[in-house]
């Protein structure tokens, strides 16, 4: 963890990368991949909460969708027009169905952490790649030129598990580090 930096925690849906990541071409120099262990489908952003806080947030969860599949489309840029913080993969079938149930929940984990809540409407998406902070024009532009070319039209990816996440201790390798973890169906309902 870099010195001097809070790490941020959420809450999210754990993918599994099986048949479908590893193909994955090589990125351009300048866009980071995910480590297939990394990929996750965010429900709740936190922030720099403390750990009890972020406990508290998960504490909060409720989840009443049964254990599902989706499929996967295009990848494309997120965050600022012209300037975007990630490269993501879409959700197409089962999108409208875990947006609406992210939407259900987040609030309520927002504000058990004390986190600021999410003025925007849910977006499903799994981050697979990310520029640099400082990367140039031309390197954010190869970034594109790379998502365009991936197809991850035909698998379905199971969906069962969700999971506190912060940040891994050691940032080279992992981005983040799962703290806990419960299927779906330990989530439904009251706790």
């Amino acid at each position: 963890m870099a010195a001097g930096f809070s790490p941020n925690w959420f809450i999210a849906i754990p993918i599994d990368p099986e048949g479908w990541f590893a193909p994955t071409p090589s990125p351009p120099d300048g866009i980071r991949l995910f480590h297939q262990e990394d990929l996750h489908l965010t429900l709740a952003f936190l922030g720099s909460v403390s750990e009890q806080q972020a406990r508290a947030g998960w504490e909060a969860l409720r989840w009443n969708l049964a254990p599902t599949t989706v499929t996967l489309g295009a990848v494309v840029p997120m965050g600022a027009p012209g300037r975007y913080s990630a490269l993501s993969a879409t959700l197409e079938q089962g999108r409208a169905t875990i947006e609406q149930a992210i939407g259900a929940c987040r609030d309520a984990i927002c504000d058990a952490a004390g986190a600021r809540r999410e003025s925007r409407s849910p977006k499903a998406h799994i981050t697979i790649a990310r520029p640099s902070r400082n990367a140039s024009d031309s390197t954010r532009a190869g970034g594109l030129r790379w998502a365009q070319r991936i197809d991850y039209h035909q698998p379905s990816v199971p969906l069962h598990t969700i999971a506190l996440y912060t940040w891994a201790n050691d940032r080279k390798v992992r981005q983040f580090r799962t703290v806990l973890r419960a299927s779906w169906q330990e989530l439904s309902g009251n706790r």
